[in-house]
């Protein structure tokens, strides 16, 4: 294993955090921040169904969400790059000062969101200018994850570690669950034109999409104020005073990637991240899109379902955080992508058959009278089993990696897994279930090939069959609303598969 013995490291470490503030203080500026961040980077994900036709107006209700959830893709595609460069500033610099200018960065472009004039008013400009600022979503979240889940570690005993950091793995399904909160406040208290309009900012209550992006100043301003209390971490600040933390790019880049470390990374990220993230995808952002996009609940159906969900799993990560203390982080892990994967397919199925979807004369399909209680029982299930795959995997990430370069190798990972293999996984499940009707296959390798929003910077052609309608029907000729789950599946199965034969 590459990390040292934190038991040794931490003694002086948790004594001296004490003596100034104590973990309860550390856990909840740490934890505030990082909610904070993940609302703001969720928004977007949350909301590209309503502002898709704004930014992306492409005449066809599919290729428009496709290019949405391509920015929205783009996002986790840098995370990995903000990982190393914000990651050589926590091993160089320190873990405070890195993840104080994450969030920043992450609240402005946020709140930039909220100001952005729409396709009809700047033309391709809009979709450009939505494109970067995603872009430096994903490159912030790629700096602050790693250095909140360090910050916690660094303080907690060795025996409790995985629950303390536990409480930071709550974080992303909290802030997950604020921003589900706030989009269904507003939502609620306007109709849904004015929520989706494209009307000028402060036109009246028109354009509502836009004001959970701009209450993210005032959140970004509370988690700034708290952090700027927080002092370095005892363990870094020692690395620091002992000379034993990394002086500058070249012995960063040494110490993180040098001899056989890069194929440490690369076995924790298939033995072990890429399953977690496309568990924690598929159980929470794709559960809702498949209520929303594929059997067609409507926003006030699907989303309290999700929140009552989000809210009844919460708990488990920090219990499987405590439980991690006790049997081991990997164990946990694993067994939850096993399970997952084994159980996805009759989960979803069930979903559909609870929704009570009734088909007009084109094939269309809608949600008649939901079991609103069965499906919450259902999606709730998927939330138990992100929380069993994300609620130990800081500890485990932070107990494999050396201090002195433990933010960049531990943040790299973790981000390749959750950015790239999770982060694409509602991009590829739309493209699978959408190969599954006639034509299907060409139209929708055509535009996973071009990516969507390449498409429309360049005025390449989109297919105007390729048609929300056609995949909108379930186990027909005319597609196959399952197929999705492929993807989820098989990367699950990987990762027990290469974490059970050669992850220590």
């Amino acid at each position: 294993m590459e990390g040292d013995n934190l038991a040794t490291r931490t003694a002086t470490a948790v004594a001296t955090t004490r003596r100034t503030y104590g973990l309860p203080f550390v856990i909840s500026a740490s934890s505030a921040g990082t909610v904070i961040e993940w609302y703001d980077f969720y928004l977007y994900a949350t909301l590209a169904p309503f502002f898709a036709p704004i930014f992306f107006p492409s005449g066809n209700d599919t290729a428009s969400l496709l290019s949405a959830f391509a920015t929205y893709a783009a996002g986790f595609l840098v995370r990995p790059f903000g990982a190393v460069f914000f990651g050589a500033l926590g091993d160089i610099i320190g873990r405070k000062y890195t993840f104080l200018v994450t969030i920043t960065v992450m609240g402005l472009a946020t709140v930039l969101v909220g100001f952005l004039p729409t396709y009809a008013q700047i033309g391709i400009l809009a979709p450009v200018i939505l494109v970067a600022l995603r872009l430096l979503q994903g490159l912030a979240l790629g700096g602050e994850y790693g250095g909140a889940a360090i910050y916690v570690a660094e303080h907690a005993p060795d025996n409790k570690r995985g629950l303390y950091t536990a409480w930071i793995q709550t974080t992303a399904t909290v802030g997950f669950f604020l921003a589900l909160a706030i989009i269904l406040a507003f939502r609620l208290n306007m109709t849904a034109k004015d929520f989706t309009t494209d009307a000028p900012l402060f036109a009246g209550l028109a354009g509502g999409w836009r004001y959970p992006f701009l209450l993210s100043a005032i959140l970004v301003a509370f988690a700034l104020y708290i952090r700027l209390k927080l002092r370095e971490t005892p363990l870094f600040a020692r690395l620091k005073e002992a000379r034993q933390s990394v002086t500058g790019a070249g012995n960063w880049a040494s110490e993180s990637f040098g001899g056989r470390k890069v194929g440490v990374i690369l076995l924790v990220l298939l033995g072990l991240t890429a399953g977690q993230g496309v568990v924690w995808y598929q159980g929470q952002f794709q559960a809702l899109n498949f209520m929303t996009i594929y059997l067609k609940l409507s926003f006030t159906q699907a989303y309290p379902i999700m929140l009552w969900a989000v809210a009844l799993g919460t708990p488990f990560f920090l219990v499987f955080g405590w439980l991690s203390d006790r049997i081991g982080r990997k164990i946990i892990i694993l067994a939850g992508c096993l399970i997952a994967a084994i159980t996805y397919i009759p989960i979803y199925q069930q979903m559909t058959e609870h929704a009570h979807v009734t088909r007009d004369a084109t094939g269309l399909i809608t949600a008649a009278n939901p079991d609103t209680v069965i499906l919450i029982a259902l999606v709730w299930i998927q939330v138990v089993y992100v929380t069993m795959v994300y609620g130990p995997i800081a500890a485990f990430l932070v107990e494999y990696f050396r201090a002195k370069v433990r933010y960049t190798s531990l943040s790299i990972p973790y981000h390749f897994g959750n950015g790239w293999f999770g982060g694409l996984l509602p991009l590829l499940f739309t493209g699978l279930v959408g190969a599954t009707y006639p034509e299907g296959v060409k139209n929708a390798a055509g535009q996973l090939l071009y990516v969507p929003f390449l498409q429309n910077f360049m005025g390449l052609p989109i297919k105007t069959d390729f048609s929300l309608r056609q995949f909108n029907t379930t186990g027909d000729p005319n597609g196959n609303i399952y197929l999705g789950l492929a993807y989820t599946i098989i990367v699950a199965l990987m990762t027990v598969v290469v974490g059970t034969l050669f992850l220590r």
